[in-house]
C-alpha cells in the first residue's frame, strides 16, 4: 500500500476572524474606559484609567494565551480531557478556604495583585470534556441514553459545584448550556438533549407563572427576587428592580444616535456594573440603537466566521470543539443583551470581549486560539484524512 502524503497547510490563515476578534477586544478597551473612568476617578485619587489599565494588562496576557492554544496541538487535549475538568473542581473547591468577596458574592481567587474567578476555567474545561467523550464513542453509542448521560452527569455535577460554592446562576447555566448544545449538535439522534432543555424550560415557566399568578411567599432568595423584579421592576424599583430600569432608561435616553462616546449619565453612579454586566447600556446611550445594533453585527459576523471554520473542518473532534467555543460565546452575548433589555431577570453575565473582566476575557482569548488552530488546517481537510477521526458524515 502506498505511502500517504502528508499535506500541511502552513500558508490558510483567517485574518478577517482575528481581525474581528481584536476589533471588538479594542472596542471593548475604549467602551470599558468610557464605562469606568468615573468610578475610577473616585475610588483610586483621580486615576481615570485605573481599570482601563488593568483589562490592557488581560489584553496582553490573553494574547500570549491564544497564541500557546493557535499553536498547541488541539488533538492533545483529548488524552489530557479528565485533566482539566477536575482542575475546575479543585478551583471551585479552593474558593471556600481561599475566595474572597466582591460585589456582594465570593467568587474569586486571589493571588497577590492577580485574581481568578475559578467559573471562567470551567467553561473550556466542560467543552474539552464532553468533545472529548463524544468523540470517543462509536456513533451509534452516541445516540444512544449514554452519548447524553455519559458526558452530562459530571459537567452537572461541575455547575451544581460552581451554584452552590460560588453562588454563581448564571456561569453554572453556561456551562450546562455548553455541554448540552455540544451533545446536541454533535448527536443529532440523540432525543435527550431536546427532552432535558423542554423539561427545564417548563420548570423556568411554573417558576415565572407562580410568582406572577401565584401568593408570593416571604423571605424569598435574591434570585426569585430578581424574577419578581424582572415581572415589574417599577414595583421592585428600591430593590432588585433598580437595576433593570436605569439599563432601560440609559437604553431610552441615547435614541437613535446616542449622546455621543463618553457622555453617559447612567455611569456616573446611577447604573452599577456599568463596565461589567451592563455596559450593553452604556453602549446604547453614548452610540444609540446605531451603536447597539453595531455591536450585535459583529457578533453575528463573529459567530458566523467561526461557523465557517467547522464547515471546512472535517476532523469530529475539532468540529465539537468549535461547537463548544461557538456556544460559549453566543450563550453569554444573548444572556447579557437579554438582561440589558429586560428580556430576562439579570443574571450578572458580562459580554464577551467587551465587559471588564480578566479571566473571562483571557479565557475567551484562549479559546479563540483553538479556533484558529483547527483552522490552520481546515481547509486542506479533504485532502488529509484521518482515519483514526470520525468525520461528520460517518454520523
Amino acid at each position: 500500500m502506498a505511502e500517504k502524503k502528508t499535506v500541511k497547510n502552513k500558508r490558510y490563515f483567517d485574518f478577517s476572524l482575528l481581525f474581528i476578534t481584536m476589533f471588538i477586544i479594542a472596542f471593548g478597551l475604549v467602551m470599558v474606559y468610557s464605562a469606568s473612568s468615573y468610578d475610577a476617578a473616585l475610588s483610586f485619587d483621580g486615576d481615570s484609567t485605573y481599570y482601563l489599565r488593568r483589562q490592557i494588562y488581560s489584553v496582553i496576557a490573553g494574547c500570549a494565551l491564544m497564541a500557546v492554544t493557535m499553536f498547541f496541538p488541539y488533538k492533545l487535549y483529548k488524552k489530557f480531557y479528565w485533566v482539566g475538568i477536575l482542575f475546575s473542581a479543585f478551583m471551585i473547591l479552593l474558593i471556600i478556604p481561599l475566595g474572597y468577596e466582591a460585589n456582594d458574592a465570593k467568587r474569586w481567587i486571589r493571588f497577590g495583585s492577580l485574581s481568578i474567578q475559578p467559573a471562567e476555567i470551567c467553561k473550556p474545561a466542560a467543552i474539552i470534556f464532553v468533545s472529548t467523550l463524544l468523540a470517543k464513542m462509536s456513533p451509534k453509542v452516541r445516540e444512544k441514553w449514554k452519548g447524553f448521560w455519559f458526558p452530562m452527569v459530571p459537567v452537572g455535577i461541575l455547575c451544581l459545584m460552581v451554584l452552590i460554592i460560588t453562588k454563581n446562576l448564571s456561569s453554572a447555566i453556561i456551562i450546562g448550556g455548553i455541554g448540552l448544545l455540544i451533545v446536541w449538535i454533535g448527536a443529532k439522534k440523540n432525543i435527550w438533549p431536546p427532552i432535558a432543555t423542554l423539561a427545564m424550560l417548563l420548570f423556568a415557566l411554573s417558576i415565572v407563572m407562580f410568582l406572577k399568578f401565584g401568593k408570593v411567599p416571604d423571605g424569598l432568595g435574591f434570585r426569585l427576587e430578581r424574577v419578581l423584579a424582572w415581572l415589574d421592576p417599577e414595583k421592585y424599583y428600591e430593590g432588585k428592580g433598580y437595576q433593570i430600569l436605569q439599563s432601560l432608561y440609559g437604553i431610552g435616553s441615547g435614541g437613535i444616535f446616542g449622546k455621543h462616546l463618553g457622555k453617559s449619565m447612567q455611569k456616573m453612579g446611577f447604573l452599577s456594573e456599568a463596565k461589567n454586566d451592563m455596559i450593553f447600556s452604556v453602549i446604547c446611550e453614548e452610540l444609540g440603537l446605531v451603536g447597539g445594533f453595531s455591536v450585535i453585527a459583529m457578533y453575528v459576523l463573529l459567530l458566523w466566521k467561526i461557523r465557517d471554520v467547522s464547515l471546512y473542518c472535517k476532523d469530529y473532534f475539532g468540529n465539537l470543539l468549535i461547537t463548544g467555543i461557538f456556544a460559549h460565546i453566543a450563550i453569554q452575548v444573548v444572556m447579557n443583551i437579554a438582561v440589558a433589555t429586560n428580556i430576562m431577570p439579570n443574571t450578572g453575565v458580562s459580554l464577551p470581549f467587551i465587559s471588564y473582566g480578566g479571566s473571562s476575557l483571557m479565557i475567551l482569548m484562549a479559546e479563540m486560539g483553538i479556533v484558529f488552530n483547527i483552522g490552520r488546517y481546515a481547509k486542506f481537510a479533504e485532502e488529509e484524512p484521518d482515519d483514526e477521526e470520525e468525520t461528520p458524515e460517518a454520523d
